[in-house]
């Protein structure tokens, strides 16, 4: 049997009951009280050794996160090299966040892996869908990123666009819903 963190990445229903949704809440609460410091960081070097405390792994030098910075799990999230990441984004990870290099992510930008179902009885269980953000792409200032959402190479997604579905290489999209507004190249 998988265990919680392979089922939540697997996209399967997972319930408060859950015999091991223990373990997803003692994550949550590292992850909660690590937050705190990382928001307080007075440099780009120091935010970045916060960040990978809780992530899990050490980011790269060249990659720049500028707080605050806001994640709900954090264990779930893999950056690239020559990441940038503005002010106040918020990243709900369980489901997997992947930003490859070269990756630009504006401020406020909200990513998104985690959803509950449309049925009531099963309301507060959690669906998650992994985001992939691939290389050189450029998310715009308060952009939101649902779950599952692949977002191409060298994409761009305009400011305040909410992106419900995968975007292709060198495309530009943008609205609410967001939708194709051109091509680059």
């Amino acid at each position: 049997m998988k265990d919680i963190f392979e089922r939540l990445k697997a996209g399967e229903l997972i319930r408060l009951d859950d015999p091991e949704f223990f373990r997803v809440n003692e994550v949550v609460s590292r992850t909660l009280s690590l937050s705190p410091a990382l928001n307080a960081a007075t440099n780009v070097d120091e935010v970045r050794t916060k960040l990978s405390e809780i992530i899990g792994t050490a980011l790269d030098g060249s990659t720049t996160i500028f707080a605050p910075f806001y994640t709900n799990f954090g264990r779930f999230i893999n950056l690239g090299k020559h990441v940038f990441i503005n002010h106040a984004c918020s990243f709900l990870d369980m489901g997997g966040i992947t930003l490859e290099d070269h990756v630009l992510i504006g401020p406020k930008v909200n990513l998104i892996t985690e959803n509950h179902p449309l049925d009531p009885a099963d309301r507060r269980g959690m669906l998650c869908k992994p985001i992939l953000i691939k290389r050189n792409a450029w998310i715009g200032a308060g952009a939101t990123i649902l779950p599952g959402v692949t977002i191409g190479e060298n994409a761009v997604v305009a400011a305040g666009a909410v992106v419900s579905r995968n975007v292709p290489d060198n495309t530009v999209v943008g609205g609410v819903p967001a939708k194709e507004i051109r091509t680059i190249f």
